[in-house]
C-alpha cells in the first residue's frame, strides 16, 4: 500500500462528446505522463478531476481505470466527497475494494452545517472505507467553509483510520492551524509548498502538477522559496484561463491522448485564450 507522501499530482480526468461521457482509455496515459513527471502519487476525481460533477457510477468507473492504470508504480489517493453522505460511504467503500491507496472527502457544500453534523459525516465515510487510510479534504473556498478543528480532535477518537489532511486554504493565516501534530498534512497551494514543508507537511496535492509534474516534483524534492513562489506565479497564470479545460489543453500540448472536453457548467478555451496559453506553456517549459 502506497504512502501519500512527497509530490502528488491532483489528476485531471479525460471525458468526451462534449464532456458529456468519460473517456476512459485516456486514463492510463495520464497516469503514465504523471509517473514519467517524478510524482509520487495521485489525486483521483478532486476539485482538479471535476469528481463532484459525475454521478456515482461514473466515479466509480474512473476510480478503478486510475487504480489499474497505475499499477503500484505510485500511490492512487480517490477522493469520494458527495454531496451526501450515503453516497460519500458508497464511494469510499468502492475506493476500499477498487484497490486505492487512500481516500480522501471534502466537506459537503452549499448547506451550513454544525460540528455534529460534520462529524457525523465524515465518521461514517471513514468508517466505509476502514482501516484504509481517511484524509480529510480541507479547501474552504470549495466547500464554503472551513472544517472546525474541534470536529477533526473528534474525528480523531472515532476514525482510527483518520491518517492526515489535504489542506488548500490560503493564505498562510488560513493554512497554517491544520499542520497538526500526529496527521499528516498535503499542502495544495503551490506557493505554500515550501513553508508547508518547513512546518512538518508530509508532501504536497498540486493541481499544476496535474499538467507540470517535473515542476512541481522538483518543488517539492528540493523545497525553497524560491522554487514554491515560481511554481505559486505559474499557478495564479494559469487561474487566469478555464481552469480544468486549460489542464486538458497543456496536457494535449505535452503530447498527452486527451480531449479538450469538460463537464458543464465548466467551459472549455476560446481561441484566443488558447493561443494565449500556448505562449505561457513555451514559457514556462523553458524556465523549467
Amino acid at each position: 500500500m502506497g504512502e501519500l507522501r512527497g509530490a502528488l499530482a491532483a489528476s485531471a480526468t479525460p471525458l468526451r462528446d462534449g464532456g458529456a461521457e468519460l473517456d476512459e482509455g485516456a486514463i492510463a496515459p495520464i497516469v503514465d505522463f504523471l509517473v514519467g513527471g517524478g510524482v509520487s502519487g495521485l489525486l483521483a476525481l478532486g476539485t482538479t478531476g471535476e469528481g463532484i460533477l459525475f454521478d456515482v457510477g461514473e466515479r466509480k468507473r474512473a476510480a478503478e481505470r486510475f487504480v489499474e492504470a497505475a499499477a503500484g508504480r505510485v500511490a492512487v489517493a480517490v477522493h469520494c466527497g458527495a454531496q451526501t453522505t450515503a453516497d460519500t460511504a458508497e464511494l469510499a467503500a468502492h475506493a476500499a475494494e477498487a484497490g486505492a491507496d487512500a481516500v480522501a472527502v471534502i466537506g459537503p457544500p452549499y448547506f451550513a452545517l454544525d460540528d455534529r453534523g460534520l462529524l457525523e459525516h465524515f465518521a461514517a465515510a471513514a468508517a466505509a472505507c476502514a482501516p484504509l487510510p481517511f484524509y480529510l479534504y480541507e479547501f474552504a473556498a470549495r466547500s464554503g467553509y472551513q472544517v472546525p478543528l474541534p470536529v477533526i480532535d473528534a474525528l480523531r477518537e472515532r476514525a482510527a483510520n483518520l491518517t492526515g489532511l489535504k489542506v488548500s486554504d490560503t493564505p498562510w493565516e488560513r493554512f497554517e492551524p491544520y499542520l497538526i501534530d500526529g496527521l499528516d498534512v498535503l499542502v495544495g497551494p503551490e506557493a505554500l509548498i515550501n513553508r508547508g514543508l518547513e512546518g512538518g507537511a508530509v508532501g504536497a496535492v498540486s493541481g499544476l502538477a496535474a499538467a507540470f509534474p517535473e515542476l512541481v516534483a522538483r518543488v517539492v524534492t528540493e523545497p525553497t522559496e524560491e522554487g514554491a513562489a515560481e511554481a505559486g506565479r505559474l499557478r495564479a497564470t494559469v487561474n487566469t484561463f478555464p481552469f480544468h479545460a486549460t489542464i486538458k489543453h497543456v496536457l494535449a500540448l505535452r503530447g498527452v491522448p486527451v480531449g479538450p472536453d469538460v463537464r458543464a457548467p465548466l467551459r472549455g478555451l476560446d481561441d484566443e485564450e488558447r493561443s494565449e496559453l500556448e505562449r505561457v506553456v513555451e514559457a514556462a517549459l523553458v524556465r523549467g
